[in-house]
């Protein structure tokens, strides 16, 4: 069909006329004219790509017991440090190994828990988080189980705080009535309880770093705050003082006589605010230095007396019924 156009372009360029020529469809054309198309001879110096080799039994066997082996259970030893130049801990630390993977819900799957110095675990191959604990003091790090076994030692930087109070002049304080709470420092919006109601003169381990401590005199309003610093491989002791007092009440017909039972107590803040109430003959409290309003009421009959507490030593206050 192009050699016929072809032919009509030429003829038609040099004027020359031509009788209607028939033309037949492409297809019929070929079918009567051409025979058959022979397929393309293959190459012959190509190269022919050879069949996937089948493995042999001992070479299946191999590979798995390579798998296998990628799978089984490793040795994994896990030691700490309070310090980089310090011996491992021998004791007291609480190990937990979290699947590094979170879970369908966000969370680390716990894999193993161990509690001694030197850990001795078996995990298999894989990517793990290590979560130590030694008293308060805490650290993660990452940890990476291969093939023949692993170790990780782990770094610490912690330190101690061994807590005590007096009431100012070096006036002793009874251990029963000394909590300590213990935050991180920042804004009071942003700190952090690190360790509540601890008792005097125990020792607390912690990660290195400035805290601060809270001394608790009583249930009441004797309180103390102070900043501490926490040193690497060091035992801070720290004494607070309190300018308080404790003080008990009785209500009494003359001074120095015998208190009266069953009298309902109430002590107000200077501002009027209730900070104290309490049903009995000889009841006591620690109040912080300044002026308050006392009540005693028996019966119907209500009495009371203005008072200031001082800091010093502990201190019995009378309320008499005679001066009514």
């Amino acid at each position: 069909m192009r050699f016929v156009a072809l032919i009509a372009i030429v003829l038609g360029l040099t004027g020359l006329a031509l009788p209607p020529v028939s033309i037949m469809p492409v297809a019929a054309q070929e079918q009567a004219d051409f025979p058959p198309l022979p397929r393309p001879r293959p190459d012959r110096n190509a190269a022919e790509t050879p069949p996937p080799p089948v493995p042999t039994a001992e070479q299946s066997a191999a590979t798995e017991a390579i798998a296998a082996l990628t799978r089984a259970p490793q040795p994994v030893s896990l030691t700490a440090r309070i310090t980089g130049e310090g011996m491992p801990i021998p004791s007291g630390l609480i190990w937990r190994v979290f699947d590094a993977a979170p879970d369908a819900n966000g969370e680390l799957a716990l894999v193993a828990k161990t509690e001694s110095g030197n850990a001795s675990l078996e995990l298999p191959p894989g990517e793990y988080v290590v979560h130590l604990g030694y008293g308060r003091a805490q650290i993660s790090e990452n940890l990476s189980v291969q093939p023949g076994g692993s170790h990780l030692d782990i770094v610490l930087e912690a330190g101690a705080l061994r807590l005590n109070s007096a009431v100012t002049g070096d006036i002793a304080i009874s251990p029963s009535l000394l909590k300590f709470d213990i935050l991180t420092t920042g804004p009071g919006a942003e700190r952090a309880v690190v360790a509540e109601n601890i008792p005097p003169n125990e020792i607390v381990t912690l990660n290195a770093g400035t805290y601060q401590v809270v001394s608790h005199f009583g249930q009441i309003n004797a309180v103390v705050r102070a900043d501490l610093r926490v040193e690497p491989g060091q035992l801070t002791d720290a004494t607070l003082y309190h300018h308080a007092s404790e003080v008990s009440f009785k209500l009494v017909s003359e001074a120095g006589g015998e208190a009266i039972a069953d009298v309902e107590w109430t002590v107000k803040s200077a501002d009027g605010t209730t900070i104290f109430t309490e049903r009995g003959a000889f009841p006591s409290a620690v109040l912080s230095e300044g002026e308050y309003l006392v009540f005693a009421k028996l019966g119907d009959q209500v009495y009371n007396r203005e008072v200031e507490v001082r800091p010093g030593a502990q201190r019995e206050i009378e309320v008499l019924t005679s001066i009514y």
